[in-house]
């Protein structure tokens, strides 16, 4: 289920770029080219030569979930996640059951899509509340509520950490072992873990957790985005193209295969300048740096 197959590891590339260059694991994430519509996306990825995309909860209801099902199937994509579910720190009772239901549709919307990856952003620390702990333990409690309705649609939970810069305002799940220590209280074909570089990279303690994970079965999702200093658009909006940072990120590839990961590479990057170009002059520049600092 989710990334950790070997054939979504191992499907043969429509090679529709370069000379010899392998697209075989790329996928592009939904919010890396916000500048097109969906029926741009699918477009521009067949022309490319990708068959995987990652998508996105909002735009996808705008469009209509079965009618996105459909658009996907019909050009070939494989859907490899969908952003995003989780915000699970609430202590107000009303709030958490509001959560609890907008997360049973994602998990709904996901398996519309045909995605056995629901990402989870767990959620900051509620309106002046100080304890961390508590609610990372609430991210938990959630996550057992939820769990057995995604397994029972096929869907496995993928519990993201963030960038530190998040913990008070988006997610208490900093670190690897973070996600790790919640998602191992669960069945590895219920709740996996997302490693992505941009949030991950500056943690010495990053790669054994990997092998963590790897040993589990636990890798669900692989996203990349470079980290560029200083940050163009702040922590939220100032992801960078691949190789124009400092992130190892063929690293961290060789990494995750070496735990085991078979699954696609997906860039996610939120950044302003990317959204402001031409949408098929982007895509062709993700493949060429996929290529040439992933790869």
């Amino acid at each position: 289920m989710g990334g950790t197959s070997d054939e979504a590891g191992g499907r043969e590339s429509r090679g529709g770029w370069g000379s010899g260059g392998d697209l075989t694991r790329l996928s592009i994430n939904q919010e890396t080219l916000k500048q097109w519509s969906l029926p741009e996306l699918a477009a521009g990825c067949v022309a490319l030569g990708v068959d995987q995309v990652g998508l996105w909860r909002a735009p996808v209801q705008e469009y209509g979930v079965e009618r996105a099902a459909e658009l996907m199937r019909d050009n070939g994509l494989t859907v490899t996640s969908l952003c995003r579910g989780g915000f699970f720190t609430a202590s107000d009772p009303k709030e958490r059951a509001a959560a609890l239901d907008d997360n049973r549709a994602a998990i709904d919307e996901a398996a519309a899509l045909g995605t056995g990856t629901l990402v989870l952003v767990s959620g900051g620390l509620p309106a002046g509340g100080r304890d961390i702990a508590a609610a990372r333990e609430r991210v938990a409690d959630a996550i057992a509520v939820l769990a057995p309705y995604a397994a029972d649609h096929r869907v496995r939970l993928a519990i993201e950490p963030l960038h530190p810069m998040y913990a008070s305002d988006r997610c208490v799940i900093s670190t690897l072992g973070q996600a790790l220590d919640i998602a191992e209280r669960f069945p590895a074909a219920q709740v996996g873990v997302v490693v992505d570089t941009y949030h991950l990279w500056w943690d010495d303690r990053a790669p054994g957790q990997i092998v963590r994970a790897g040993a589990g079965g636990r890798i669900a999702c692989f996203q990349v985005a470079d980290w560029v200093t200083p940050l163009p658009e702040g922590v939220l909006l100032g992801r960078g193209q691949l190789g124009d940072g400092c992130v190892d990120l063929r690293g961290f590839r060789e990494q995750v295969d070496a735990a085991g990961y078979r699954g696609a590479v997906e860039v996610e990057i939120f950044s302003p300048a990317l959204w402001a170009r031409e949408g098929a002059d982007v895509a062709a520049e993700i493949a060429d740096r996929y290529l040439r600092h992933v790869c």
